[in-house]
Parts: structure tokens; sequence; C-alpha cells
């Protein structure tokens, strides 16, 4: 009779710390739960929160590639223009290159011409020479190949050639028809003022004779002379002073 209450106040005692865990345990699965979400939350923000870092550091490479654009837009807007203002220039230049030639053409076709006159009118030295050049730059001219700069070079390097020929003293070798004999003679030309032959072996010495435009023989007198004329001519001998028959220029006795 004395065990039954005994157990069952135990029995009851079980029951009521069974209860009591029961409602002790209500709490702390809440707060489980809670800190369950707040884990969850959590990792939620900081998923967020790396995909805005990502999305800044997007967005400022887009910014600074947007700016690397626009400065070589910039650029490029400058080259284009000037690319523009050199295609400008460049057909201005053609269109002026057009007009100077219309213009230079019928000048050099003169030029030339004008040697051509020159060289008919003028002592007869070096007569090959001087006739293929002439012949050189009136075929040069016809010349679609070559440009207007080059050919104007040309015929104005021809008129420096001549130009000299009038302050300088040379000698050479060449044949010379005469009372039709052809003979082989050392030429002696002192500027345009005189022309002067000698045969190879010294025994016949003459001039060219521009009033009467013809070659004629001259005393042996001036044979020294003219030995002399062709030695400082080829720079054999010093310069010296030279007695030779010459013609007074027109208007003068």
């Amino acid at each position: 009779m004395m065990k039954t209450p005994l157990c069952l106040a135990m029995t009851l005692a079980l029951i009521g710390a069974q209860l009591q865990a029961g409602e002790l345990d209500k709490p702390l699965a809440t707060q489980l739960r809670s800190d369950r979400s707040a884990a969850t939350s959590q990792k939620k923000i900081d998923k967020m929160a790396d995909q805005t870092a990502d999305a800044l550091q997007t967005y400022r490479a887009a910014l600074q590639r947007a700016e690397s654009l626009k400065v070589y837009n910039d650029q490029l807007t400058r080259l284009i223009d000037s690319q523009q203002q050199e295609m400008t220039s460049i057909q201005q230049q053609v269109d002026d290159i057009d007009a100077i030639e219309t213009g230079v053409l019928p000048l050099m076709v003169r030029m030339t011409g004008t040697l051509s006159e020159l060289l008919a009118r003028d002592a007869p030295f070096l007569v090959g020479e001087r006739t293929k050049r002439v012949a050189e730059l009136k075929t040069l001219i016809d010349r679609a190949d070559i440009s207007i700069g080059e050919k104007f070079r040309r015929i104005m390097e021809a008129y420096m050639i001549e130009a000299d020929y009038g302050r300088t003293i040379e000698a050479y070798r060449d044949e010379l028809a005469q009372d039709g004999t052809v003979l082989m003679v050392d030429f002696l030309r002192i500027g345009r003022v005189g022309l002067y032959y000698q045969t190879l072996d010294g025994t016949q010495t003459g001039r060219w004779n521009p009033g009467a435009r013809r070659w004629e023989v001259v005393s042996d007198d001036y044979r020294r002379a003219v030995l002399d004329g062709l030695r400082v001519a080829r720079k054999q001998a010093p310069p010296k002073m030279l007695v030779l028959p010459i013609d007074a220029p027109e208007g003068q006795s």
C-alpha cells in the first residue's frame, strides 16, 4: 500500500519534468530557427554585397573605358579633320599643277627652241654634244611619265651649261670638216670670244670667223699662242697672256 503513492509521485514528477523540459525547449527552438534565419539572411546580404561590389567594379571599368573611348574618338575626329584638310590641299595642288602645266609647257617649248636657235647661230664648238642635249630636251617635253618639275629642271640645267661656256676656257679633240677634208684637230675655246683649232702635228692653225661664219687658217705666228692656250685649258700650264686674233664686238672698230 505504501509503494503506490511513491510510484505515483515519481511518475508525476517525471511527467512534470518532461512538461517543464518541453516548455524550455520551445524558446530554444525558436532561437535556433531565428539564428538559422539570420544566417540565411546574412548569406543573402553577403551575396548581394559581393554582387554590388562586382557591379560597382564593372561600372567603374565601364566609366574608364567610356573615357578612353571618348579620348580616342576625339583624337580620331581630329585625325579625320586633318586628313580632310590634307585631301583638300592635295586637290588644290593638283588643280594648281594643271594650271601651271598649262602655262609652263609652252614656255618650255619656247626655251628649247631658243636653245636650238642659239646652237645654230653660235660658234660651232661641241656641236655633237650640244645638238644631242637639245634633241633630248625636245623628246623629254613630250614624255608623259616625266614630271613638269623634272622637265623644267633639265631645261634650266641646259641653260646653265650654255651660260658656263661664256666664262670658261676649254680644250678638246674632235674632227673638223674643211674644204671636203676631215681633219682630227685640237680645239681651243676661250669663252665665246674665240674658237681656234690646231692639227695634231701642229702644221696648221686656224680660227672660227663669226662674221663670215666659216673656218679660216691663220698665220703661223699664232701657232705658239694656240698651243699655249691648249696647255692652259688642260691645266698643263699656268694661266698666261695669249695673243690671238679675235673679232671686235659689233658696233666697235
